[in-house]
């Protein structure tokens, strides 16, 4: 990462550290949440380590979390009818690609079946999403842009250490929260960078 070598450097977003931080605001939201979903991915690099954390995290607050792997899209309906079979009162939903290219999808179906959700980004809040918790894309275009100055002026990518974005956004859908019957705390909604009515 500090000195990739070759062509390559860039600006990554890894998210899957954040994963016990969601699960805590997740509780926070709802806070007499006993079972949490996780939609992880084990096709991905990743997921181990964020699946390890997520439970890690709900054995700290007392939560039982079901994890449900997902492969395809297609699977995606029949995963939430998993977590409303074992009476899931909020979900996670994993930092991977499959979802972050199916939010929209994702988005519907959390609030078809009733279940507060929690993303990756600000995206999905933005497509009718509860809640988001994760690396600010405009912090991260904005490091790549500086990359691609710097590579024009003559840097060598070899010689630039690969980046991530620092800052890190909390988004709150208020109209998805009314929809669900969720009061969103005050707490949370004091440290939200964006409150989206």
């Amino acid at each position: 990462m500090n000195h990739p070598g070759g062509n390559v450097t860039g600006v990554t977003f890894i998210t899957s550290i954040l994963a016990s931080k969601r699960v805590g605001l997740l509780s926070d939201l709802v806070p007499r949440s006993s079972t949490i979903g996780y939609f992880s991915a084990s096709r991905f690099q990743t997921s181990d380590r964020e699946t390890n954390d997520v439970l890690a995290a709900g054995r700290t607050l007392g939560r039982q979390v079901i994890v449900v792997d997902i492969h395809e899209a297609d699977e995606f309906e029949s995963a939430f009818l998993k977590l409303t079979r074992n009476r899931v009162d909020a979900l996670l939903v994993g930092a991977f690609p499959i979802f972050t290219s199916n939010r929209t999808r994702l988005v519907e179906l959390a609030a078809r079946y009733k279940i507060p959700s929690l993303y990756q980004n600000r995206d999905y809040v933005l497509d009718g999403g509860l809640m988001s918790y994760g690396p600010s894309q405009e912090d991260a275009f904005r490091l790549g842009g500086i990359y691609v100055g710097q590579i024009l002026k003559g840097a060598k990518p070899a010689d630039l250490p690969f980046q991530q974005s620092s800052r890190v956004g909390l988004a709150i859908n208020l109209k998805a929260a009314r929809a669900l019957g969720l009061e969103v705390p005050p707490g949370l909604l004091a440290i939200a960078d964006e409150v989206i009515e």
